[in-house]
């Protein structure tokens, strides 16, 4: 490690000279980091019935494997994991946390018991921790803000791919080769990309878009904390994000077990079937957001939160419409529009995260987004549907999980509604974040 401004020594680039194809070489990169992430994460939803029927689970612990197991951990260590990123090489800590949450995904397919999943998914969420703060805090230094929105876009739209390999490969996987085989397989596939990240990303140099004004060093936690805490769009641009993933993850988790339940499908139906809707259409999505918000904001920024609020709101009657059809080919109409406009929130959260913090603090502002997200969206979401699952058991049966994720979804409309807030001072919060860059001017 060289020195404080985080790069290897020998690897800074502080010019931004670099080619087109590298540049779409990082974005291929980021973007598969977060696919591995979700991908690692899901495949335990397909998997689902079958290592209940094996490990003697019930839905309130299959929820706990599926949600809190990863996202307390993950809360726990994201901040300092991120703290290094911006202190030491981003591109190292990302290599080696894809290598850590591999090698815990293939020890997945080892447990014997219910606590040594937990303690196999605790492993996952640790090493998942250093991969979005370093990949957003890359993105700020090898784009300008004007380009970031459609550059977190395409990063991010790793996800909806992670969501679509997870249940594609899960389901196939699963069917052939059984539940612990599958684990392996995707285990070792993501220790191949962990070299591939070491090895062929480049660390830029940190801040090189913003003004020389703008500080660079990294500061004390206490600072970044009060600093971020301080702005009052952050806050509730967290609080909706963290709302709007309680429930999409929560239903994300969910809804393979639902169609097999409910619908009476098998693991390669939802392959066939759930995978390309969920991760073709929320790409999608996701990738209109980063453009759509990068073209609006030229004539008002507060679209960066206008704009997700809108597209939870128009999302959430086909939601309920998927839930509610009496048939397949209904449901999955419904589902297109549905999965298109819920990962909405994505692009532009990050985008104004990055574009809030200063550049010697965007790693932990990532982390400290991703700390509650993940906390509340992905640990506390699958975990309640499975609780209400049970609770709603004896009275609804299998239907019981149709009823839980109905539940679940009204928590869009909390998640919109402090998008509208964040809105309201967001133009006030950037200037705060960017004073020095004015006065340099």
């Amino acid at each position: 490690m060289a020195d404080g401004s985080g790069a290897d020594a020998g690897d800074v680039r502080p010019e931004a000279t670099e080619s087109r194809a590298y540049l779409g070489w990082v974005i291929v990169v980021l973007f598969f980091i977060q696919l591995f992430s979700i991908m690692d994460r899901l495949v335990l939803s397909v998997l689902g019935d079958d290592i209940k029927r094996d490990l003697g689970l019930s839905d309130s612990r299959l929820g706990f494997l599926l949600g809190f197991a990863f996202a307390a951990f993950y809360a726990t260590v994201g901040i300092p994991i991120a703290r290094l990123a911006d202190r030491r090489s981003r591109r190292g800590v990302a290599a080696i946390s894809v290598g850590l949450w591999s090698l815990a995904t293939a020890a997945s397919g080892l447990a014997q018991s219910f606590w040594q999943l937990a303690l196999a998914r605790v492993a996952v969420g640790i090493g998942e921790a250093g991969g979005s703060p370093p990949s957003h805090s890359l993105v700020a230094d090898y784009f300008p803000p004007e380009r970031r929105g459609r550059a977190l876009g395409f990063v991010s739209a790793g996800g909806s791919m992670g969501v679509l390999a997870g249940l594609f490969i899960g389901g196939h996987l699963g069917e052939r080769i059984g539940w612990r085989a599958t684990f392996f397989v995707i285990g070792a596939a993501g220790l191949v990309f962990a070299a591939i990240i070491r090895l062929t990303l480049r660390e830029p140099e940190r801040g090189r878009f913003d003004a020389p004004g703008v500080e660079r060093e990294q500061q004390p936690l206490g600072t970044v904390l009060r600093f971020m805490l301080g702005l009052r769009s952050y806050v509730h641009l967290s609080l909706a994000a963290s709302l709007h993933s309680f429930a999409g993850y929560g239903a994300t988790a969910w809804t393979p077990i639902f169609l097999i339940r409910v619908h009476g499908l098998d693991k390669s139906d939802i392959a066939n079937t759930l995978a390309p809707i969920s991760g073709v259409m929320g790409m999608l999505g996701i990738l209109a957001s980063g453009f759509a918000v990068d073209w609006l904001s030229k004539r008002d920024v507060r679209w960066y939160m206008w704009l997700p609020a809108a597209a939870s709101m128009i999302a959430l009657p086909f939601s309920y419409g998927f839930l509610l059809a009496p048939n397949l080919y209904l449901a999955f109409a419904l589902m297109l529009p549905s999965s298109l406009l819920g990962a909405v929130y994505a692009a532009p959260t990050w985008a104004m995260v990055q574009g809030l913090a200063k550049p010697a603090m965007r790693a932990v502002a990532s982390a400290m987004t991703l700390l509650v997200l993940n906390f509340i969206g992905f640990g506390l979401g699958p975990w309640l549907v499975g609780i209400l699952n049970d609770g709603l058991a004896s009275r609804y049966g299998d239907e019981s999980v149709r009823y839980s994720l109905l539940i679940i979804g009204a928590f869009h409309l909390w998640g919109a509604l402090h998008n509208w807030l964040a809105a309201r001072t967001l133009r006030e919060d950037l200037g705060a974040s960017t004073e020095k860059e004015e006065s340099a001017d």
